[in-house]
């Protein structure tokens, strides 16, 4: 199942997409049946938050937005028109904000970031089950 969404540039296609999310989602578990639990919607409504306030901040135009679920993961992709590959920063207790892309690495089972042919598009994997070890 995949569903996107190309989101007008405003503040409020943060919201929009966050919404998005949470019906891809719920959708996913009606009609596929697939188990969903609390601890992914949570993260992917994080994930979704994090990577399209990026864009927003730092790319003009547009923003893409692409949902595709399996029967093991959520797969969230953002795409902007910044060739700009973006990278998390060094550990800094003393800096306020910008710590969205280590957040997203940190709860993601996958990152990955792919150069377009115009601009670049950031994906994170986020398991549907909790399992050992994903204690967040």
């Amino acid at each position: 199942m995949r569903v996107g969404y190309a989101l007008d540039g405003d503040d409020s296609c943060i919201a929009d997409a966050r919404r998005h999310a949470a019906a891809f989602l719920d959708r996913a578990g009606a009609e596929q049946h697939l188990p969903v639990s609390a601890r992914a919607r949570d993260l992917t409504a994080l994930v979704v938050s994090e990577l399209v306030t990026n864009t927003r901040k730092y790319a003009p135009g547009p923003v893409l937005l692409e949902l595709r679920i399996t029967a093991r993961v959520v797969e969230v992709a953002v795409w902007d028109s910044d060739p700009t590959m973006p990278a998390a920063r060094s550990a800094d207790p003393n800096r306020i904000g910008q710590h969205g892309l280590e957040i997203v690495k940190a709860v993601a089972e996958d990152f990955t970031v792919q150069r377009e042919a115009a601009g670049k598009r950031i994906t994170a994997r986020i398991p549907l089950a909790d399992g050992p070890g994903r204690g967040f």
